[in-house]
């Protein structure tokens, strides 16, 4: 069995269990798909010798898991958390066709790692484009970028992507909604951006009326071309917020606004019943990271279990676009 496949596995039980409040099995199972993105093991050899817990972030009781995946290509173990569940795989996505994470940070924000090194890893990982989605200034915890901060690091990009091989950076900006559904940065500095993502970050717990008005005054400004995050949750720590997600979700495909699925394993927001909804009425989805240092990067392919579930195919997906194509579909306003 393949790395990646194993970690897709391994990350699907992690969600599951973070589904049921068992938080430190879910670290352990998401740190370990992780360790098998990033080191991509000979998993096949390693069950050989019986040293599969000799991987990064491995223990004994994975290590029994993996041994499973090995030599029958599933678990008892994700067997019984599937049935206790009422979702299964409904499409075959897969990453061929993946061109880029279209929600990273760097540290102009609350990044681990420079623009440069995060474009970097991202060309390492053949992609085409990668967008740096800092946090907008009213999370002043985050160092957020105003508008004049946006200009400068604006610079640095048009520095950066002649350098690049392959790969084009891409501006945008993860704009905090406010409680009334404005938005934390003007119409011009969000105009001057490739990209902007709306997120709910405060006050999750608004009364769902109030939500549901809050949110569609986001999606309604024309600048707007993702709904990050779309409800802020942490399975098992945090709900998220409430709203009608109907309404949102029919005017979004209306306005051309995209759902993300934040592919981030302490969110993995949408969930797969909300994306099954969004689907339907007509939404398109955005694929991301949401990453904040290199090795985040690998967080796609730890959420495309949920995708496939969702029944999303890639056609539906900005992330597989060409480059130009999404330049097209990026032009709202």
């Amino acid at each position: 069995m393949r790395a990646e496949e194993a970690a897709s596995q391994l990350a699907e039980i992690a969600y599951l269990l973070r589904e049921r409040e068992d938080h430190y099995r879910a670290r352990a199972f998401s740190k370990a798909a992780a360790a098998l993105l990033n080191e991509r093991p000979d998993l096949d050899s390693l069950r050989k010798q019986n040293r599969l817990d000799s991987i990064p972030a491995v223990g004994a009781g994975i290590a029994r898991t993996l041994a499973e995946l090995v030599d029958h290509g599933t678990s008892p173990y994700l067997t019984r958390l599937r049935e206790q569940d009422s979702d299964e795989p409904a499409s075959d996505l897969d990453l061929a066709g993946y061109r880029g994470d279209l929600h990273t940070h760097s540290d102009w924000s609350d990044g681990k790692a420079t623009l440069v090194d995060m474009a970097v890893a991202a060309a390492k990982r053949g992609y085409e484009y990668l967008a740096i989605t800092d946090h907008s200034p009213r999370l002043t915890i985050v160092h957020g970028l105003d508008a004049e901060r946006l200009l400068q690091q604006r610079r640095l990009i048009e520095a950066v992507n002649p350098e690049l091989d392959g790969l084009t950076v891409l501006q945008g900006c993860e704009v905090d909604i406010l409680e009334d559904g404005s938005l934390d940065l003007p119409d011009e500095a969000l105009a001057a951006l490739d990209i902007v993502i709306v997120s709910p970050h405060v006050k999750l717990r608004q009364e769902p009326a109030a939500m549901t008005q809050r949110i569609l005054r986001a999606v309604s400004n024309p600048h707007v071309n993702v709904l990050g995050h779309p409800t802020g949750r942490r399975p098992g720590s945090r709900p998220g917020a409430q709203y009608d997600f109907a309404a949102v979700f029919k005017l979004a495909a209306e306005l051309g606004v995209v759902m993300e699925i934040d592919c981030d394993p302490a969110r993995m927001d949408l969930s797969v019943e909300h994306a099954k909804l969004a689907l339907r009425l007509g939404c398109d989805f955005s694929f991301d990271s949401d990453a904040h240092h290199p090795d985040e990067l690998v967080y796609p392919e730890l959420g495309l279990w949920s995708a496939r579930r969702a029944g999303i195919p890639s056609e539906r997906m900005l992330n597989w676009l060409p480059l130009a194509q999404l330049r097209e579909v990026l032009q709202r306003g």
